[in-house]
């Protein structure tokens, strides 16, 4: 795990840019505090910060070049099954001169090329350079796990983990207003989108081979959309889906470091945790605990999960003021507006994990793949029909008048029911597109003051969306789940939050092995009327306390609303939204501020904290990075 960027010359006037890559790669030491190094050719340049985890003597050091001093390589992963591939290798006459799972992906990719992609096992983003033919080649993981931002025009191509360190390149800061359209729907930019125009992110699976002064991008591996193979009954697709993610993760557990998991009381980290312990007899567990949210508090769920494995458990017990100390310095390291307030804590528990292991194993993209989420439910039941989905529809002007909130039960359940009327009486593409966001197109509309291109707005609704009917049943639904929230949302959460605390973060729900297994199940194996996520959850049932399976599921809201009626008030509407701010700015309709405003300050504040939260994360953005 570690930061890579890099710069490639197509023209004489490109060249400048290589000289800043030390600069670029000195913003990466958060991602990469144990060393960096530069390469530096002619017309390439890579710059790496390391993060030691496999070989952590100086022999994994990168960037890397084989033996014969023809290819450089700079790689942020990991590649979980890398010694089979070196016994071949070494078979085939390749002497190693490390133990690291860099020099195998190196040699591996000097032997087989692009193919060598679909036989790693594991999260990556990569870039080798051939010295002879001038050619380089990018390429980023499956689904997404780690970043790859990059910036083309005439002259070459840069790229980066963040983008802090792309903008040492000196490139251009335009905003692209449909991307920022997007972000005040989403609370997230998705790729290929950036906030800046000509700046890109390299989709998950795919990659960039640059030759001659040509680029060009292809996708290499997609998610299977058909069932190809007979489907397995549900007690052996149970029986598949352990055997599969036992696998996935005994390959994680690969470690020169500490190593630890998160376990926060819920069904996917608890089972993440029962499947490592049988591999050590000394995992280390880390749990948050909210002292003034006791509803959210899921600790002593956890806490049953480690006593049973005897993991050495850690629980770090917040307070509300520990999660507002920590908001400034959270929103000082967001170098692209972002925001999932839940980043909060995520940050916290990474910071206090880091300060006992260097990796830990989440429970991330198991709602995703097998329908955990509300909205998955919501799905099914309007798919299915019923009394009670046809009663919920009818009292639809009853949803509108009732105060809603997500600060209380009652206000967050009138707040759903709302949500779900709403969703009745759209398309399938509507309505995904609604429940995967915070605004309607009125709110937007009102509150952009800048030029609004409604073409490219649709066009790019039409890409974040064009998995809705491609399956024909609610699997179309998961699939574009794994291609916008997961990498949009969740998988970005993780990355930067980790990062900036110099933590590896291992997912074994996304093995892709594993992934393309639970593509292939029909979707009532996922979400039926008993509930949600249940082959996960009846797979596992025999090796996790009962009590996980009685309990309400509590998702944590960062407790905004108060936050923003009284501490940072004050901050947010007198200084970062104030009337003089915006008009200078010209982003945001002032009128529009104070709306949202009223509304926060209402007995009906809805949606307003995560809208206004977008809101302060991209102003703080702008001040740092626009200024």
């Amino acid at each position: 795990m570690c930061g890579i960027t890099g710069s490639i010359a197509f023209l004489e006037s490109g060249k400048a840019r290589l000289e800043k890559v030390h600069a670029a790669t000195e913003q990466l030491k958060k991602r990469g505090p144990d060393g960096n190094g530069i390469y530096r050719t002619d017309s390439v340049s890579f710059g790496h910060a390391r993060l030691s985890i496999i070989d952590v003597s100086n022999n994994g050091s990168q960037p890397f070049t084989d033996n014969s001093g023809r290819f450089t390589i700079v790689f942020n992963g990991e590649f979980f099954n890398f010694k089979t591939y070196r016994n071949e290798l070494e078979q085939s006459g390749i002497q190693f001169r490390s133990s690291s799972d860099t020099e195998v992906l190196l040699n591996l990719f000097i032997r087989e090329g692009i193919s060598c992609l679909s036989k790693i096992n594991g999260f990556f983003a990569f870039a080798v350079h051939d010295k002879e033919t001038g050619d380089v080649f990018m390429a980023r993981d499956r689904y997404g796990v780690k970043p790859f931002i990059y910036y083309q025009d005439s002259s070459g191509i840069s790229f980066a983990s963040e983008m802090k360190s792309l903008m040492q390149y000196d490139i251009p800061k335009k905003i692209d207003h449909s991307a920022l359209y997007q972000y005040l729907h989403l609370n997230y930019i998705p790729a290929p989108e950036t906030i800046f125009e000509g700046v890109k992110k390299l989709e998950p699976s795919h990659y960039l081979k640059i030759s001659g002064g040509k680029v060009e991008k292809i996708c290499w591996y997609e998610m299977p959309t058909k069932i190809k193979q007979p489907i397995p009954d549900y007690a052996s697709a149970q029986s598949m889906l352990v055997d599969k993610m036992t696998a996935s993760v005994e390959r994680r557990m690969i470690s020169d470091v500490p190593l630890g998991s998160f376990l926060s009381g819920g069904i996917d980290s608890s089972v993440v945790t029962a499947i490592a312990s049988s591999f050590t007899s000394n995992l280390n567990t880390f749990s948050i605990g909210y002292q003034d949210e006791p509803l959210f508090d899921e600790t002593k769920y956890a806490r049953l999960v480690a006593d049973r494995y005897k993991t050495n458990h850690t629980v770090f017990s917040l307070r509300n003021k520990d999660l507002f100390d920590n908001l400034h310095g959270m929103l000082e390291y967001i170098d692209e507006p972002f925001a999932d307030s839940s980043a909060l804590a995520v940050n916290i528990l990474c910071r206090e994990t880091r300060k006992k292991v260097t990796v830990a194993l989440s429970g991330d993209g198991a709602d995703e793949l097998f329908g955990g989420y509300m909205k998955h439910y919501g799905e099914w039941k309007l798919r299915n029909g019923g009394f009670k989905a046809q009663v919920v529809s009818l009292l639809g002007p009853a949803w509108e008048i009732l105060p809603k909130s997500r600060n209380s039960s009652m206000g967050n359940m009138v707040r759903k029911l709302q949500k779900f009327s709403r969703g009745m009486k759209a398309g399938a593409t509507d309505r995904y597109w609604q429940w995967c966001g915070y605004a309607d197109d009125d709110y937007l509309k009102t509150m952009a003051a800048f030029p609004l291109n409604s073409a490219e707005i649709a066009a790019r609704k039409k890409y974040h969306t064009r998995f809705i009917g491609t399956t024909g049943d609610m699997n179309d639904m998961l699939l574009n789940d794994m291609h916008l929230v997961l990498q949009g949302d969740m998988l970005t959460k993780v990355d930067l939050m980790s990062m900036a605390n110099s933590l590896e973060v291992r997912t074994p729900f996304l093995d892709f092995e594993l992934v393309d297994f639970a593509a292939s199940l029909p979707p009532d194996y996922k979400v039926n009327g008993k509930g949600r996520k249940l082959i996960v959850q009846d797979a596992f049932r025999s090796i996790l306390p009962e009590e996980l399976y009685h309990r309400p599921k509590h998702g944590f809201e960062v407790p905004l609303l108060k936050w923003f009626r009284e501490d940072l008030n004050s901050w947010i509407f007198d200084d970062l939204l104030s009337d003089k701010e915006l008009v200078a700015q010209g982003l945001f309709n002032p009128d529009a501020v104070k709306k949202l405003r009223a509304q926060l300050m209402s007995n009906d504040p809805g949606d307003a904290t995560a809208r206004i939260w977008a809101l302060i994360v991209f102003q703080n953005w702008y001040r740092r990075w626009m200024k």
